[in-house]
């Protein structure tokens, strides 16, 4: 195992857990609701945070990503309507993640990736700084986000990096 990959994985196995335990709450019925008109759905920011994993996929094994090649159809943004199909999209996408991290050679993940939308870059990083902004940081933002959502809805928040409200012996 590389050693990159070797000390990836038990904090991604640690954000993956923490991540499904906030995903397990999301209500179902409440999918269209949103604290602010500015603000993303609740069923679409669950579904982007179980989606958010599969780009660990797409960052190691590809080189580039367009997100919307020219000629090709726009991206889609789904909002699942319940927390099994949210659960279902992420566990799949968490599995292929870690098997994609596990692996990622040293020098795979030294090697430059490029965002593009409609053909242009985008940006251009290596991909160990890709896998760690725009997927595990970005998955935390999102899900933090998603905690707050939570605790709006009146549901229970988990206990992710420390003890909640709600659950005050983590």
């Amino acid at each position: 195992m590389a050693l990159a990959s070797e000390w990836l994985i038990p904090e991604f196995d640690e954000e993956m857990a923490a991540t499904r335990r906030v995903l397990e709450r999301v209500p179902n019925g409440k999918s269209s609701w949103k604290p602010h008109p500015k603000s993303m759905t609740l069923g679409r920011l669950a579904t982007l945070v179980a989606e958010l994993p599969a780009w660990a996929v797409n960052t190691l094994t590809l080189d580039e990503l367009d997100i919307m090649p020219p000629g090709g159809p726009p991206p889609k943004f789904e909002a699942l309507e319940s927390t099994a199909r949210i659960l279902e999209l992420f566990d799949r996408n968490a599995a292929a993640a870690r098997a994609a991290l596990a692996q990622a050679s040293d020098p795979e993940l030294k090697k430059p990736w490029t965002f593009k939308v409609s053909g242009r870059a985008v940006a251009t990083n290596p991909k160990f700084t890709v896998y760690r902004r725009t997927v595990l940081n970005h998955l935390v933002h999102h899900r933090g986000q998603l905690s707050v959502y939570l605790r709006l809805t009146g549901v229970p928040v988990p206990a992710v990096y420390g003890p909640t409200a709600d659950e005050p012996h983590f």
